[in-house]
């Protein structure tokens, strides 16, 4: 099978996403940042290098030579509380890599990179991929201007962009609002600060993401096509309490942090992901109580 490198390796969704790919035969080369200490068993190999040193990044592109790139590489927390650093990952970092492919003796066969449905802003309804963008904070800037990044590289490389939506899974941090759900009921603790919890989001499994992220690298005529990741169907985070506390047999006392309540915030949004099934067929969806188990249960 193909030779897969995927950048930000370490974080949540490319641990999943290494474990998936290596199961398919795939041989993973994981580019983790250097203070990244933790092992990817799953992983051919394991190469630590800061996607903002350029000489580094091109060396290591180059040693690889990968058919497949997954370039996931990224600062994700939008209220991540050093933006200079954020900038550089997200924007130079993607076009260091984007640039070391471009000039590697051998070019790889499909390069999918991840943006954000945060470019969308805080527009409600159902999002299709031909909204212009309009973020609404810096983590959706730097994935606007990502986008832009990659049209640099359109004649050159074989780019897949795909804007996920909300996601979780097992192991993703609890500075997320699932995870911290699953966290406080885990742990018995029923008071929670949370921000609106009657707004409705559109919420997939990370499984679901990445086994798109795979059939959509399998796919030659997904290559110059930006995709939505999404469900399709918003969810009220109230249920989504709601369901933790039953599964978990745990009462919550939710508490309103207008801290974490975005003024204009849309009481419904959620992505449309028919550009996307028309492409790859039907996703493969993971129920959300189904998610929630395999989150309370490890």
């Amino acid at each position: 099978m193909s030779k897969v490198l995927i950048t930000g390796c370490g974080g949540f969704t490319g641990r999943h996403l290494a474990d998936a790919m290596a199961a398919n035969g795939h041989e993973v080369h994981a580019l983790v940042h250097e203070g990244e200490n933790r092992l990817i068993p799953s992983a051919q190999a394991l190469h630590r290098c800061d996607v903002t040193d350029q000489a580094a990044l091109s060396r290591l592109v180059r040693t690889i030579s990968p058919d497949q790139v997954v370039h996931l590489a990224a600062i994700s927390f939008a209220p991540h509380d050093d933006l200079a650093e954020m900038y550089r990952t997200n924007i130079l970092g993607t076009r260091n890599l984007l640039g070391a492919l471009a000039q590697s003796p051998i070019r790889p066969e499909a390069v999918l990179v991840a943006s954000s449905a945060n470019i969308y802003g805080h527009r409600g309804g159902r999002l299709t991929e031909d909204m212009p963008a309009a973020p609404f904070n810096d983590y959706g800037v730097t994935k606007a201007t990502t986008e832009i990044v990659c049209g640099l590289f359109s004649e050159q490389l074989p780019i897949i962009l795909v804007r996920p939506f909300n996601y979780t899974g097992l192991g993703q941090s609890a500075e997320f609002l699932i995870p911290k759900i699953v966290d406080h009921a885990r742990r018995g603790i029923e008071r929670i600060e949370l921000g609106n919890i009657d707004v409705e989001r559109d919420f997939s499994d990370v499984r679901t993401v990445i086994d798109a992220y795979q059939r959509l690298l399998a796919t030659p005529d997904s290559q110059g096509g930006v995709f939505n990741v999404c469900s399709g169907r918003p969810i009220a985070l109230r249920q989504v309490l709601n369901m933790v506390g039953e599964l978990a047999g745990h009462r919550f006392d939710p508490i309103s942090n207008p801290a974490f309540i975005r003024p204009n915030e849309p009481a419904s949004l959620c992505g449309d992901p028919q550009r996307l099934e028309h492409m790859i067929g039907p996703l493969r969806t993971v129920p959300i109580a189904q998610t929630l188990k395999w989150m309370l249960n490890d």
